[in-house]
């Protein structure tokens, strides 16, 4: 993956603005703006369901599987893993344009996909302490991993949204080794609010965490988790690439699996 390849999947110079960069250097997220038609939502929400009760009990078994995954399984949240390989709907997940041009922004070129995940807070539920999706402090402009959030409904505080630290990535530190208790309210947490259908991207070295979902029904959200290329991903995309998921996307996805 090079900056060629992200040209062949439609990621030019000015893909993002040069507000929108400046933004997600100094915050460590960005809210992309809403990139799902309300057509697409229904059709995506509509195979999760179909796939929730096909996979059953063994929903998010490959989160369980991955010594990669900080969250593989919690009571208050419905999962499932490996949307790669779980239908066409999902392949814009990984390949949008201005998604794959603010993963680059952050961790640079060298970028392949570390998961493809589906999580749903529960009502009652959902709350998960502030913390960074890498196990240590790495030095500033030196990142990892970055991630997107893609909604799948309204994100409010009331239905358990993520709450973000904006410039902790720059901060040499995570929640554990500062704060007394990272499940407690930060005094500079934001709450996403935005519309279903929008994305957020944040670097994944910024504190974040999900919220308790106040509301009656589950908070659906779908994330697209990128590594660079000398990292180790969340799913081993090699181990679980399925013959028919290859047929179907094009050589530039594939090398974004790091599966070719």
């Amino acid at each position: 993956m090079d900056i060629q390849t992200l040209a062949q999947l439609g990621v030019k110079e000015d893909t993002l603005t040069r507000e929108e960069k400046s933004f997600l250097d100094e915050n460590g997220y960005l809210n992309l703006g809403k990139l799902l038609s309300d057509k697409q939502l229904e059709l995506i929400r509509s195979t999760l369901q179909s796939l929730l009760e096909l996979e059953g009990e063994k929903a998010g078994k490959e989160l369980m599987d991955s010594p990669f995954i900080r969250h593989p399984k919690e009571a208050g949240a419905d999962r499932l893993g490996d949307l790669v390989n779980k239908g066409e709907v999902f392949d814009l997940f990984y390949t949008h344009p201005r998604v794959l041009a603010a993963i680059a922004h952050v961790i640079g070129p060298e970028i392949k996909l570390s998961s493809l995940n589906y999580r749903a807070a529960k009502p009652g539920a959902g709350l998960q302490k502030l913390h960074a999706d890498y196990p240590d402090p790495v030095p500033s402009a030196d990142y990892r991993v970055c991630n997107s959030i893609w909604l799948l409904d309204d994100f409010s505080a009331a239905n358990g949204a993520t709450r973000i630290v904006p410039g902790t990535h720059k901060s040499q530190s995570l929640p554990d080794q500062v704060m007394e208790d990272p499940m407690a309210t930060h005094p500079d947490e934001e709450i996403i609010h935005a519309p279903a259908g929008s994305v957020v991207i944040f670097n994944s070295h910024t504190w974040h965490g999900g919220t308790t979902n106040q509301t009656d029904k589950p908070r659906r959200a779908i994330h697209s988790y990128f590594c660079r290329r000398d990292q180790p991903q969340q799913i081993h995309q090699k181990t679980y690439i399925k013959p028919e998921t290859l047929n179907r996307i094009p050589k530039e996805a594939a090398l974004l699996l790091d599966v070719v």
